[in-house]
């Protein structure tokens, strides 16, 4: 890593997407422990159309993303790096574009036999009306109704009576032209962080508020992160095996975390794939990192070492 030092790095942050105040918190984290270390890390802040002209006359040679929803977990800013020749952490353009789109990667994990959440999926040319009453005979309720393309629990609405389901589709349609239905899972929660071919203690998430959301995700104190999860080795070995199918079918690099829930008889489902995860003071790699007796400083570091141009 000492040749990496002496080299210009920008820590990609903010921009126009909903989370972009969380993708400061990041980099600022970032940017502070990659100092710590010696390296010369520079918060850089998005305006899409002037980033590539940003980093070219800034010189920096090396980004590290820490831009979460729009442009930082879609595949647009590993394009740009990848024709820039500007190497960047995290996985390619295939990974974030699949990764970010909720329709998408439910059908993958599908496709590859991933046990997921039993799902549909719609589009705002449906009509709320007609999508509500499809809900209404497909799914028993509490059902979820999320945005496609949003992080941090953004548009997402636990629907718990039938008056409630034209206003989640509302709600989750500001953010996007398509929306996905999920069964509501009556059980744990838990989430697994992967750096290659590394598997981090599992998490289990207990929210005081009964709901991890927004509120529940970035406030200190609000939600408890178990690591590791006081479960049986088999459960373990299922959530792992499970996240780490999920993290090669989607050809991902560096760190990623993949959220999970069990049924109400412990049977393990998982939700959804996050290919730039939150690295916060309250985020979720970080605790399991520590618990693995990885500094968050190291942490960085070893995601920086990873920065390549080379991806799938």
């Amino acid at each position: 890593m000492t040749h990496m030092k002496d080299k210009k790095i920008a820590v990609v942050v903010g921009g126009p997407s909903t989370e972009a105040d969380v993708s400061r918190r990041t980099g600022k984290a970032i940017a502070a422990a990659l100092m710590s270390r010696g390296y010369k890390a520079e918060l850089v802040e998005l305006v899409p159309e002037q980033l590539a002209q940003t980093l070219q006359a800034g010189c920096f040679e090396i980004v590290f993303n820490a831009l979460h929803g729009k442009y930082g977990e879609d595949g647009v800013l590993q394009g740009m790096c990848e024709m820039m020749n500007i190497p960047y952490t995290g996985p390619g353009v295939m990974a974030s574009a699949v990764g970010m789109n909720k329709v998408v990667s439910k059908a993958a994990f599908c496709g590859a036999d991933i046990s997921t959440a039993p799902f549909a999926y719609y589009f705002a040319e449906q009509g709320i009306d007609g999508i509500a009453a499809q809900i209404k005979e497909h799914f028993s309720l509490p059902v979820v109704i999320k945005s496609a393309a949003q992080g941090s629990s953004i548009g997402t609405v636990i629907v718990r009576a039938e008056e409630e389901i034209k206003p989640a589709l509302e709600e989750a349609f500001r953010y996007g032209k398509s929306i996905i239905a999920e069964q509501f899972l009556a059980g744990r929660e838990f989430t697994v962080a992967l750096m290659d071919d590394v598997v981090f203690p599992v998490i289990e998430i207990i929210s005081k508020t009964g709901k991890y959301d927004y509120y529940s995700k970035y406030t200190p104190g609000v939600s408890e992160h178990i690591c590791p999860a006081h479960i049986e080795p088999e459960l373990t070995k299922e959530l792992q095996d499970l996240s780490t199918a999920a993290f090669r079918l989607f050809h991902c690099k560096g760190v990623a975390r993949v959220d999970l829930m069990t049924d109400s008889k412990g049977k393990p489902y998982v939700l959804e794939i996050n290919t730039v995860p939150g690295m916060t003071e309250t985020s979720l790699v970080p605790d399991a990192s520590r618990a693995m007796g990885i500094s968050f400083e190291e942490l960085c570091e070893r995601i920086l070492a990873e920065a390549s141009t080379g991806k799938f």
